[in-house]
């Protein structure tokens, strides 16, 4: 069997509000908006983007005019991120004053990590191999 290139993957965290969760991507982290979709008054989708790095936000509204079968299925934050990062003391600094899940600490793997819950309420795992120069 012959399989096609894979090019890219993209998370898409469904949330109540997109508005809320974008100052922990923008702000804290750098991201920028390089799409956005409207949905009535609110946002109902947005792609944010650095480094070669993607994440895309789609409300519930948005979800459930768009995709109604999904509407259900899409009820609580049940997602963690993992991002492997250049420096996570840098991440530790830019997450002060953010809810920390897990304490930093040194993985079994060989990753120093550090994870966070974003505003939505999904967790997101920042990590840097052990040993790994900035």
């Amino acid at each position: 069997m012959a399989f096609t290139e894979m090019r890219k993957l993209s998370p898409v965290i469904v949330v109540d509000e997109i508005e809320p969760c974008l100052p922990f991507w923008t702000d804290r982290l750098g991201f920028t908006k390089t799409a956005e979709v409207p949905e009535g008054d609110k946002l109902g989708f947005v792609i944010l983007a650095r480094d070669g790095v993607e994440i895309m936000y789609q409300s519930r509204a948005s979800v459930a005019n768009d995709i109604p079968v999904l509407a259900k299925r899409f009820a609580d934050p049940s997602t963690a991120f993992f991002v492997e990062v250049g420096d996570v003391t840098t991440i530790e600094i830019e997450m002060r004053g953010v809810e920390t899940v897990v304490p930093r600490r040194k993985t079994f793997y060989g990753m120093d990590e550090l994870g966070v819950r974003e505003p939505a309420g999904h967790l997101v795992i920042f990590a840097q191999p052990v040993g790994a120069e900035r």
